[in-house]
């Protein structure tokens, strides 16, 4: 048996309405997964790093640096796209089938680019100490009237 690993994006806006789905696997095809085609796009996957307080949740992708893959990105960047790394078991010889092993979901963050590389970050959406949905806006509505000095004494 045969172990081959792939990743597959997709990058959409906050609204929905435009999305891009990149495979990196089967080179120069158009790959399916889900009832979605992902076309191929050569890039690179880090995975999610976490330090050792759980502060710090981040991915990147690694995309060739060229005029059209500027274009999207720096729209990404200004409009906080989300981004779906699917990491996929495939096989080699057939673009129709994979399992999926994991799912990365993170919202673009960041980005840079050198002479020849792209790199987007991805933050996660979801607290990584305390694995909840992102913070509540605290209103009067919620807790009451606020102080209005400094000089507030806990008891």
């Amino acid at each position: 048996m045969e172990l081959a690993i792939g990743n597959y994006l997709t990058l959409t806006t906050q609204s929905g309405s435009q999305s891009y789905r990149f495979q990196n696997f089967h080179i120069g095809a158009t790959a399916s997964f889900e009832g979605q085609l992902y076309g191929f796009m050569p890039f690179g996957f880090s995975g999610i790093s976490i330090n050792r307080t759980g502060d710090n949740t981040e991915a990147s992708l690694i995309f060739p640096n060229n005029e059209i893959s500027r274009n999207w990105a720096v729209q990404a960047v200004t409009d906080r796209w989300l981004g779906t790394v699917y990491v996929m078991n495939l096989d080699p010889d057939n673009t129709t089938t994979g399992t999926k092993m994991h799912q990365c979901i993170g919202q673009v963050a960041s980005g840079e680019w050198d002479e020849t590389s792209l790199t987007l970050r991805l933050n996660t959406v979801l607290d990584a100490v305390g694995s909840d949905v992102p913070l509540r806006r605290l209103t009067q509505s919620i807790v009451g009237n606020l102080p209005v000095s400094a000089n507030v004494r806990l008891r």
